[in-house]
């Protein structure tokens, strides 16, 4: 066996070591990493190391754990030779002997002094029988040992005749005499024994004493380390303090400093006691000056401009619970399909969009019509109607087809047909960007987004329809800050159709939508016929897309809410490259998918290459939850909405008659219809006796129409016929010049429809 080291080489050596090499102390970040690591961090890492480097009481704990470690390796030797003399003397037999030897020798030693005491005087016999007593106890002490050490009785008894006075005893065993080498050894090995048992426990105390105040120093040194880093978080916090508080100060001075810029911006735009000559068509005069009309706040919506009576013709007026614009049609299934209209499109109406585009960059184009603000509320608003019987009004045409039936005019909103097929624009902005984007699918995803946030502004208006159009009705909207120039028409009676057409230097956009309607007592379900066309002449596609069933819930009672469930598939009719479906999933009672929309783009073999995702109120997303990519979201809905129909901000400025425009506009633009107009000031009475005197006047019309075998065309659309024989209606490209010249304020045939 290997010696144990000694304890002072042990120590010395710890003395040697450096509080560095101990395991529980951090090492101290070098130049390197020190660069890449914050500075309070570092300071407070090199605080620590320099502290535990000058610590005494680390040293002391280390010569203290030094000592340990000897005090151990000694108790390990004295535990292997307990072992060696253990197996060398069995320990039970050993223990037992021991234990007798010295229960014997106290009785023997009593015996003696008793005996000694005795006086001489006694008799004989006494003195005698105490003397073979005595010899016999010391006989049977001899033979508990020999049994104790396991001696055999016939080799360690000697021939020898015991006391006389005891015969009946061998006389071996009264002569016999125990081996006392072998005793003495036993005892000696006892006594080694018990002194190994006590060195081994005193060192056993001092291994366990250094251990208790290694223990103390390390607790103390602990307490010492957690209030070095207490220090050093709130110092750290302390610094994050005061640079939020540094940030927070120049974000104040940079918002001060946008407030006054702000603020001189807006003294500068304001327009006080000033016309503005504003050219907004280029008319020459008899001068050959231009003519510019000023730019003043907007004049009185009563004043009525002079109406030609030539050749004027009225039809019935369509009443529908819902716009086009949340409605459902069929798309074809002909993938091979190419409409005859993209080929009108791209080739008759591409001047068009070259000469808009260039007008509105040229300011030539009404672009100066547009106020620095549009307004933001409307100027009164909506009825209460709750007073209104719906049942009664149905019970009375059960039966009839609901589009010819009129309703209160409580029950409509201040838009029409017309201008709910422009706020289908609202999010043009995704149209840009699709023409921006290279990659087809992504573009595919930008147009399927398009599609969805047609049908958000219907989230909030249940409560009410639009004013449906008459026939010859149009609408106009210029959008300078959308980039867009939009035009409707409704161009036909039986049955209601309604078209429209869109430029911009990005994208063309046109549709024709028919619906028909399904009433089933608690709902009612707007089916919509038609499609809707969109053009990127950039990389030269062509979009086709159809509707979704819209259904109004609660009609007759409680509060009403729309959904709009079905399949829209899109096609690019230009090229297979990559085909979009989305479906509008219908609710129901034990399922919380309202208004949801899923959807995917797969390129011509099937294979999806993107998902779609979300709700046609909240938002689009494409990818796979939740790493999934907004593409997008509604815009945040004004102030007060509930009570002003629910419309967004850009259904608000959608029936805005700006005085500059009254000129220019053709007088079938839905903003001089006067019922429309009645109704968005919030005068109920005289809306209402407008829109009985329009209706009758077009039924009276009609009749004189129909006896005289005259049938009206569309002045601004025309009928196509496509591949598949379906009926397309198209722009005929005459709307935008004949506003430019000579312009509909000089045109002795505009229709008079009011």
């Amino acid at each position: 066996m290997e010696s144990p080291q000694p304890a002072a080489s042990v120590v010395h050596e710890a003395k040697q070591a450096k509080p560095s090499s101990l395991p529980w102390q951090p090492v101290a970040p070098s130049n390197s990493s020190n660069s890449s690591l914050p500075a309070s961090y570092s300071n407070g890492q090199s605080k620590v190391v320099a502290w535990l480097q000058e610590s005494e009481e680390m040293d002391k704990c280390a010569e203290e754990l030094a000592r340990c470690q000897s005090n151990l390796t000694e108790l390990s030797r004295l535990l292997q030779s307990l072992e060696i003399l253990q197996r060398t003397q069995s320990a039970p037999n050993f223990t037992d002997m021991q234990t007798n030897c010295v229960e014997l020798s106290k009785k023997e030693k009593r015996l003696n002094r008793r005996w000694r005491t005795k006086s001489v005087g006694k008799d004989a016999k006494f003195q005698l029988q105490l003397v073979t007593q005595t010899q016999l106890r010391q006989n049977i002490f001899f033979l508990v040992l020999l049994i104790s050490l396991q001696v055999p009785l016939s080799a360690s008894m000697s021939p020898v005749r015991l006391h006389s006075s005891n015969p009946n005893l061998c006389a071996e065993l009264v002569d016999f005499q125990p081996p006392v080498s072998r005793l003495t050894d036993s005892v000696e090995c006892a006594s080694d024994y018990i002194k190994l048992q006590e060195e081994f426990c005193t060192i056993a105390q001092k291994v366990h004493s250094l251990l208790k105040s290694a223990f103390n120093t390390v607790a103390i040194e602990k307490e010492k380390i957690k209030q070095i880093l207490s220090d050093q978080e709130q110092s750290d916090q302390s610094a994050q303090i005061n640079s939020l508080r540094k940030s927070l100060s120049q974000a104040l001075s940079q918002n001060a400093e946008l407030r006054t810029r702000l603020n001189r911006i807006h003294s500068e735009s304001v327009l006080t006691e000033q016309v503005v000559s504003v050219n907004i068509i280029s008319t020459p005069d008899e001068a050959g000056e231009q003519m510019g009309i000023p730019l003043t706040q907007q004049a009185s919506n009563e004043s009525r401009l002079s109406m030609s009576e030539s050749v004027s013709e009225f039809f019935d007026a369509q009443e529908v619970l819902l716009s086009a614009s949340s409605s459902e049609n069929e798309g074809s299934d002909d993938e091979s399909y190419v409409s005859d209209v993209s080929d009108n499109i791209s080739e008759d109406n591409a001047s068009v969009t070259d000469n808009v585009s260039r007008q509105m960059a040229n300011g030539d184009f009404a672009g100066s019509a547009f106020r620095n603000g549009r307004r933001t509320c409307l100027p009164a608003p909506c009825p209460d109607t709750s007073n209104i019987n719906l049942w009664n009004i149905l019970r009375n045409n059960i039966g009839k087809d609901l589009s010819k039936v009129s309703m209160p005019v409580e029950l409509n909103e201040p838009l029409n047909t017309l201008q709910r097929m422009c706020e289908e624009l609202e999010y043009s902005e995704l149209l840009d960007k699709a023409a921006e984007t290279e990659d087809p699918f992504e573009r595919m995803v930008l147009v399927a987004a398009f599609a969805v946030s047609g049908y958000s502004s219907t989230y909030y208006r249940a409560g009410s329809k639009p004013f449906n159009p008459l026939l010859g009705e149009t609408y106009e909207c210029i959008r300078e800050d959308k980039g867009f120039c939009f035009f409707s028409e409704q161009v036909s009676h039986h049955p209601p159709i309604s078209a429209c057409h869109c430029e911009s230097k990005n994208f063309t956009f046109w549709q024709d939508v028919r619906w028909k309607n399904k009433f089933w007592g608690k709902s009612m379900e707007i089916l919509p016929i038609g499609t809707v066309n969109l053009m990127i002449p950039r990389f030269g596609d062509h979009y086709e897309w159809n509707k979704v069933t819209t259904c109004v819930h609660n009609i007759l009672s409680g509060r009403r809410w729309i959904e709009h469930y079905g399949e829209i598939t899109i096609r690019n009719t230009k090229s297979s490259a990559c085909l979009c479906k989305l479906t509008f999933v219908k609710g129901n009672y034990w399922s919380s998918n309202v208004n949801e929309v899923q959807g995917f783009v797969m390129d011509q073999e099937g294979k999806v290459i993107h998902r779609l995702f979300g709700k046609w109120h909240e938002g689009l997303y494409c990818g796979v939850p939740p790493s999934a990519k907004c593409i997008w979201r509604p815009g945040s809905m004004p102030t007060d909405y509930e009570l002003y129909y629910g419309f967004t901000r850009f259904a608000i400025e959608l029936n805005e008659l700006c005085p500059e425009l009254k000129d220019v506009l053709p007088r079938t633009d839905a903003r001089f219809r006067p019922d429309q107009r009645h109704l968005e000031e919030g005068n109920l009475e005289l809306a209402s006796s407008e829109k009985q005197r329009i209706e009758d006047m077009q039924r009276a019309r009609r009749k004189w129409n129909e006896e005289n075998n005259i049938k009206l065309e569309p002045r601004f659309f025309k009928k196509v016929v496509d591949a598949n024989h379906r009926e397309r209606w198209v722009s005929n490209n005459m709307y935008w010049e004949l506003r430019k010249n000579p312009g509909f304020i000089n045109m002795e045939s505009t229709v008079n429809l009011w």
